[in-house]
């Protein structure tokens, strides 16, 4: 397995967990590797305010094998650590089928994967962000902009505007939850490579729950 890591220190904010980030990310790698073959990576970790909310970091990987891990270094945590890592491993390996994607559509289906990725590696309750319970017509809503590339990555899945925050990863792991049930045999590695549009089907049966759920207007 071939990475290399990158820490952006020459100020040094991230000198005290220097140790503690190298034997995370081995970790990461080496539970990673007993479910998926990783591609070779550059992992380029940093101090910023760019975290999800309540975690202390966040992750990115912005094109085939890169990440960027951004820490808030008196919040570090190794086993929160772990998770995003393993959560960014799965879109690499989903950089070298079909990429993360630029439509509505892709981006659910990314970051449903990628969520249950990190269930598969490391076990354990969904991720916060994972267990949203998306809004009331969010699942209609994803199916009409589906194939829509401008759609507002920030307001769907960080809350940036109407959407409740989260929201497009609640979706997105629901939406696989959803494919899985109704094909056991796969799992978020034999998916890595599945185009988005494989999973349109999911979401068609998501908005008939819904809308089975849903009392008609002048119920009582």
């Amino acid at each position: 397995m071939v990475y290399h890591l990158h820490f952006l220190n020459a100020r040094n904010a991230l000198i005290g967990l220097l140790s503690e980030a190298r034997a995370a990310t081995r970790e990461a790698v080496a539970r990673s590797c007993e479910h998926a073959d990783l591609p070779p990576f550059d992992l380029v970790i940093c101090s910023g305010d760019e975290v999800m909310t309540g975690w202390g970091i966040g992750g990115y990987a912005p094109a085939p094998g890169q990440i960027q891990i951004t820490i808030d270094p008196a919040r570090f945590s190794a086993e929160i650590f772990i998770r995003t890592l393993v959560h960014e491993f799965h879109h690499l390996i989903r950089w070298d089928g079909p990429g993360y994607g630029k439509s509505l559509g892709e981006a659910l289906v990314s970051e449903g994967l990628a969520g249950h990725f990190v269930r598969q590696v490391l076990g354990g309750a969904a991720d916060p962000w994972d267990a949203v319970n998306p809004s009331d017509g969010l699942a209609r809503r994803a199916a009409q902009e589906w194939s829509r590339r401008d759609y507002d990555h920030a307001e769907w899945f960080f809350g940036s505007g109407k959407i409740r925050r989260w929201s497009g990863y609640g979706l997105g792991h629901r939406l696989i939850a959803e494919h899985l049930a109704r094909h056991p045999e796969a799992n978020a590695v034999t998916l890595a490579h599945t185009p988005a549009d494989s999973f349109r089907a999911a979401l068609r049966k998501l908005n008939a729950s819904e809308a089975e759920e849903t009392p008609p207007a002048d119920a009582e």
